[in-house]
């Protein structure tokens, strides 16, 4: 007997029966609805039941021999377990068929979705297995997907003089200038594709055209040679920014974590040239040049109490050691500075633009001398640190002078020296 509804059965219920008799499978069909309408209601009677799909077509199998008959009954119910259970129950309370004496006996009652379940698990397991066994990697192919990770991109040859560059050179918006091939590979290794050579102080014409239209940083080494290809760059290049590999040290040998904290401590060239002017131009004139509006001087009486200091003597100068003013000349026009400890022995070398990071966790310092501007920041870490002596090449004019430091001047020290001589 058909349903009016589609049904997903949650549960099947099996059951046996044995007629005293032949009859056909239109007769059981009829005495299970008969039998079982009006026992608890219409809502549970087997047609209703069918009509709103919560039963399933009634499956009979018979079976007649020597005036008796047996079979199967099959009933899909998508009701819950109480009132399955009640209705294989109530099946079972049929006790005749037709005019004969009937038994019915319930077999089992499966869950359907316990057998899907069982199904779903087994099929998973052989995709689970068949996905392990295609798709993970052997240790080769791993070790060789970390060593791809870590190997530099292909160097590329540039222009009519094939440079070394990496990759991005030509697309990238702006490039890195480095001294030679060994420097571009080393700069490949921290993950930088856009360094270009410059094959040393014989600048090539395809470095100078590649750099008009890009922002250009320099990253040359820390020796006499990158000072010579810094002149050369900047007599006929385009150069934004410059950074420099610790004093002594190379590009090429730098880790790829301090190449990126160079790079990112990079200096704009416009810095740089106002530092050099100024280490060129007389004393005299540089002494004529008003100061700027925010070097003026504040007149005394409007300075706060708590912020006078006593002015450095003009005329005369405290002497120091040969061996600092012998310091103070060498350091002229290098950009660098020396740290000094009480006996005058130098502790640590650098370039001017990292001293103010570095000197902060120098221990044992009691000079610096640089070949830079004297300012406030650097007057408080110097005070902070207990430093005695700090000698530059100009002091700023919004310096406060505290008594306990000693500011000088590169060139009233050197002056000094000559009028004791």
């Amino acid at each position: 007997m058909g349903t009016s509804q589609p049904i997903a059965p949650k549960y099947v219920i099996q059951a046996s029966f044995f007629v005293d008799g032949v009859v056909e499978k239109s007769d059981v069909i009829g005495a299970l609805f008969g039998q079982t309408e009006g026992l608890f209601g219409p809502e549970l009677d087997l047609h209703e039941l069918q009509k709103t799909g919560r039963i399933g077509r009634i499956e009979i199998q018979v079976e007649s021999h020597k005036d008796k008959t047996n079979g199967i009954i099959t009933i899909p119910s998508s009701l819950d377990k109480p009132l399955t259970a009640l209705i294989a129950a109530t099946v079972e309370n049929v006790d005749r068929v037709g005019p004969c004496i009937a038994k019915v006996t319930i077999g089992s009652i499966d869950d359907v979705r316990e057998k899907r379940r069982e199904e779903i698990i087994t099929r998973a397991k052989d995709i689970l297995r068949k996905w392990t066994i295609e798709e993970t990697p052997t240790t080769e192919q791993v070790a060789s997907w970390v060593a791809e990770a870590i190997t530099p991109s292909e160097i590329v040859a540039y222009g009519s003089e094939r440079l070394a560059a990496g990759p991005d050179v030509e697309k990238s918006p702006s490039i890195i200038i480095v001294e030679g091939r060994a420097d571009v590979t080393n700069l490949l290794r921290a993950g930088i594709k856009n360094a270009i050579t410059c094959e040393g102080a014989n600048i090539s014409e395809s470095v100078v055209k590649l750099s008009q239209n890009k922002e250009v940083t320099l990253l040359l080494d820390g020796d006499r040679g990158g000072d010579i290809i810094l002149e050369a760059m900047l007599r006929i290049a385009k150069v934004d920014y410059v950074a420099r590999a610790p004093r002594g040290r190379e590009v090429e040998e730098l880790t790829p974590k301090q190449v990126l904290k160079i790079l990112s401590e990079k200096v704009p060239i416009n810095k740089i040239r106002e530092e050099r002017a100024h280490q060129r131009e007389p004393k005299e004139t540089r002494e004529e040049k008003p100061l700027a509006q925010t070097e003026r001087p504040i007149p005394p009486e409007r300075v706060p109490v708590a912020e006078r200091t006593l002015p450095t003597p003009e005329k005369k100068v405290a002497s120091v050691p040969d061996a600092v003013a012998g310091l103070i000349s060498e350091l002229r026009g290098s950009l660098e500075a020396v740290i000094l400890n009480e006996k005058l022995e130098p502790i640590e070398r650098m370039p001017v633009s990292e001293l103010a990071a570095k000197l902060q966790g120098i221990q044992g310092a009691h000079t610096v001398v640089f070949d830079g501007v004297i300012t406030q920041r650097l007057v408080d870490i110097a005070s902070e640190k207990g430093i005695k002596r700090i000698i530059g090449d100009r002091i700023s004019g919004v310096v406060k002078r505290p008594l306990e430091i000693q500011l000088l001047t590169a060139q009233d020290v050197l002056a000094e020296e000559q009028r004791a001589r």
